[in-house]
This record gives C-alpha cells, sequence and structure tokens, in this order.
C-alpha cells in the first residue's frame, strides 16, 4: 500500500507560504522567454450568446470579455445600463478556457476556486447549477528521478530543512532597508548552510511548486518585501468537472457581446469614449477596460491621450508570469488513479515536475501536467511533438516502458498569445501592491479599469478578476 503525499504541506510551509529558489539546473527546455506572439492554435468550441449586432452606441463599452469584463457588464445592465461589450476573441471568457476537442471539458486557464469560504464565484456555482469538486492536496504521491517513491521521512526533511530557511528569510523581509529579489534573500541565507548536492535539489523542487506552480514566476523575478501581499479566502479548493466555462456562460446570458473585435485606438475626453477595432468604431459615455496586464505591457492599444503616468508606470513596474498545461488523454489508466497529485523529482528540476491524476474528477484516463515561471515560457519553444515526447518519457520512468502513447493532447502557450502575453500578474522586485490600486485607478471619471492586475487583494485569481469587475461598475 503506497503512503500519500501531501503536496500542499510539502509545497508550502503551513500557513505562512514562502520558500527560496536554488536554480540548479537548465536541461533541455531553455529559459528564455517567447519573442514574438503567435494566434491562438487550439479549438473553441463555447456556444456564444447571440445579440444583436446593429448599434455602436452604448452608455458603457466594455473592452474584453474575460471574467472581469463579463462581471462589469452583468452589474451595468443590470442596473439598466446599456452596455456593448466588445471581444477580441471568437469565444468568451478569456483566461478561463474550457476545450472539448477531446471529448471532454478540460480547463486550458484558470481551474480551480480558490478557497471556497465567502468567494463570489462559489456562490456564482450555485446560482449557476454548477457542480464542484473538491481538489484534495493530501492525497498525492512523489517519485524520486529514478522513478522510486520517496518516503515520508524524506519529504518531511526538506520540510523541516525550508522552515528553518524562511525564518531568517523573514526576518529579512522586515529588516531590510531596499527590496530586492525574493531569489537573492534565500541565497544569502542557503549560502550559509552546508547542504549536499541531493539537498539542495530536493528544494529546487520544493520552490517550484512554491513559487513558479503557484505564481508564474520564479523567485528571482518576485520582490522580497512584496511577493505575498495579497490576501486569501479559506475553505477547499474546488474544480468544476464540466467546466469553468459554465459561470463564464451564466454571467454572459442576455449581454449584448460582440466577438471578433480586435481593439486598436481608445480616444477618451469630456465628450466619451471612441474605440476604434477591427469592426469600425464604436462610441460610448464611458469604458471599462479589462486588458490584460501583458496587453497593457505591450502597448498593443494605443490611448488617446496617453495613460497618466502614475497608471504607466504601474504597469511598468508590474509583471506577468506564466502557467502552462499540457493534457494527455490515455485509452486506459495505468498510473495510481485514487492518488490526486502525482509529483516528480526529475534530474531537471521543473520539467515535467507535477501532475494532476483527471479520474477522480471525471473518471477519465487523463494526465495534466504544468510547467510554470521560467520553465513555463520555455516550454513554449517546443514542438508538440517534442512536448509529448518529454511527457512520456517521464512517465515511463514512473510506470515502465510498456505504457500507451497518448491518443489526445492539449498543449497552452499562454505566453504567445497575443490577447494575453501570460497567465497572470505578480509583484517583482521593487514593485509594490499599490501599483494594483495605480491600475484599477479610474482616469477622468471616463476609463475604468478591471481585471485581477487590477486586484490589490486577490491578483491572478479569477475571484479577483471578478470583483474588481463589479467594482468597476460600481464606480460608474
Amino acid at each position: 500500500m503506497k503512503k500519500k503525499f501531501n503536496r500542499r504541506d510539502f509545497l508550502k510551509i503551513a500557513s505562512i507560504g514562502t520558500a527560496t529558489a536554488i536554480a540548479l539546473s537548465c536541461g533541455a527546455i531553455q529559459t528564455a522567454p517567447p519573442t514574438a506572439p503567435e494566434p491562438d492554435s487550439l479549438p473553441t468550441d463555447i456556444p456564444q450568446p447571440q445579440v444583436d449586432s446593429s448599434s455602436r452606441e452604448a452608455e458603457v463599452l466594455v473592452l474584453g470579455a474575460g471574467i472581469s469584463g463579463l462581471a462589469a457588464a452583468r452589474t451595468l445592465a443590470d442596473k439598466g445600463v446599456s452596455v456593448i461589450l466588445l471581444e477580441a476573441r471568437n469565444r468568451i471568457g478569456g483566461r478561463m478556457w474550457t476545450d472539448t476537442s477531446l471529448g471532454l471539458p478540460l480547463d486550458l486557464g484558470a481551474s480551480w476556486i480558490h478557497g471556497v469560504k465567502g468567494n463570489p464565484i462559489t456562490a456564482l456555482a450555485k446560482q449557476f447549477g454548477v457542480e464542484t469538486v473538491v481538489t484534495d492536496y493530501d492525497n498525492g504521491i512523489l517519485y524520486d528521478f529514478d522513478g522510486r517513491e520517496l518516503s515520508e521521512d524524506d519529504y518531511k526533511e526538506v520540510e523541516d530543512l525550508f522552515e528553518s530557511i524562511y525564518g531568517e528569510v523573514a526576518q529579512m523581509q522586515d529588516d531590510t532597508d531596499t527590496d530586492m529579489p525574493l531569489q537573492q534573500a534565500f541565497d544569502e541565507v542557503v549560502s550559509k548552510m552546508d547542504l549536499s548536492t541531493e539537498e539542495l535539489h530536493r528544494l529546487d523542487f520544493y520552490i517550484q511548486g512554491q513559487f513558479a506552480l503557484e505564481l508564474g514566476a520564479d523567485p528571482d523575478n518576485l520582490s522580497l518585501w512584496e511577493w505575498d501581499q495579497d490576501e486569501e479566502f479559506g475553505g477547499d479548493d474546488v474544480v468544476f468537472p464540466q467546466g469553468y466555462n459554465q459561470i463564464a456562460d451564466g454571467l454572459a446570458k442576455g449581454l449584448d457581446i460582440r466577438l471578433g473585435v480586435k481593439v486598436t485606438h481608445i480616444s477618451y475626453g469630456a465628450d466619451g469614449v471612441d474605440v476604434e477595432t477591427s469592426s469600425g468604431t464604436f462610441s460610448g459615455e464611458k469604458a471599462v477596460v479589462t486588458f490584460p496586464l501583458g496587453v497593457l505591457k505591450q502597448a498593443a492599444v494605443k490611448f488617446d491621450p496617453p495613460l497618466p503616468e502614475s497608471k504607466q508606470s504601474a504597469i511598468d513596474r508590474l509583471d506577468m508570469g506564466v502557467l502552462n498545461k499540457v493534457y494527455l488523454k490515455f485509452s486506459e489508466v495505468f498510473w495510481d488513479e485514487e492518488f490526486e497529485g502525482i509529483s516528480y523529482l526529475g534530474e531537471e528540476t521543473g520539467e515535467w515536475c507535477d501532475w494532476l491524476n483527471f479520474v477522480p474528477y471525471i473518471n477519465e484516463p487523463v494526465l495534466m501536467a504544468f510547467h510554470g515561471g521560467a520553465k513555463g515560457y520555455a516550454i513554449e519553444e517546443l514542438s508538440d511533438d517534442a512536448i509529448i515526447a518529454g511527457a512520456m518519457k517521464t512517465l515511463r520512468v514512473i510506470y515502465g516502458e510498456s505504457i500507451p502513447e497518448p491518443e489526445g493532447y492539449l498543449i497552452t502557450r499562454w505566453g504567445r498569445d497575443p490577447l494575453a502575453f501570460g497567465s497572470y500578474s505578480h509583484v517583482p522586485p521593487f514593485a509594490s501592491g499599490e501599483d494594483y490600486d495605480a491600475l484599477f485607478e479610474p482616469v477622468d471619471d471616463v476609463l475604468y479599469f478591471a481585471g485581477e492586475a487590477t486586484s490589490r487583494e486577490y491578483p491572478a485569481t479569477v475571484h479577483g478578476a471578478y470583483l474588481s469587475g463589479i467594482a468597476a461598475a460600481e464606480e460608474i
């Protein structure tokens, strides 16, 4: 009988949740970020609401039909405000994206409600009658680089070591006069310790789960002072067996949504807003801008007049991370189907180290692997064939050479998506929570902003994006 590996306890240090990065290896997957965007290539088959596309004027234009745009439009429309929602994609949801091309719903972007207690997405799930299933972080298993199962004592040693390291880093967080990369702080602590190569490697695995797979960024791009400035809801994390799109579809009902309309230029002033798009010009008294931080950083949309310096500086200081997924669908289950989490302490840290078993959620033979941070960007440089070969090499180390090839797969490349340029925001060195506030701040009572990168309390979350959309609508 295999021992259950407590993933949450191993990847997070109790409730204080901090760790280090040692950056021991840079294997076959290189770590340079992408240099050129590529359009969405995966199938999109989410049914869309039918809307009247005759008018080009409304009291409020909402730019972007992700969760924040849907929340803003829904709130305004329910108050009797006329709203047109413009979306560049041929689907709603933005970074919430449920794909069904493999014959079952699989979320390519957001997957979880993080903390169900008091979470507004929990309330929406109940309102729309959407099924959720709890993720049991205690139900996992960890394998070493040779496929051997690691014992409880092995990972307990690493956890204890991290608790001792954290105390010193937390003190530096309080005592330093100047911000620095979180990596630098941990390097200073670790440099004073006599650790073996094996201990360093296991620490590096721990860090990968804590940062790159949780925040989409490595510690060398996180602020020592501010990386953990956000808040959390309590309770379990849950997934949607039939897809997160059910939340987007519920919010979208009855809204005037124009799909395939790409915004290129926004002119605003005392007379209102004119929005130039790939489908002509739309006009409104006000507009809610919900573009992802990555799009704002690329200056892909022009503002006339330019955005205030305070807002542009916040855009420049905050950064966008990435978390990519690889789904593999098999003809049969060859793994331990009772374990939800499968972790692999491979020779190359960060490559194929974190897997989710979907049998407990949808009773289908599907595995999904995460790559985050630098490794998340790096995997985007590889071909589909190379990615699948890397995944299968790891699975054969654990489960043997006789396992079958996948009969289908899905691969995300959020860093190359020209309508996202990443997965979600984080606070790099010398940025702060105040930058989220600055990004939310309206401009001239005409332009309003929403999205996860405008939520100081809950950045990088669906609930943060949703609440920001409501807040922008309430400001209007």
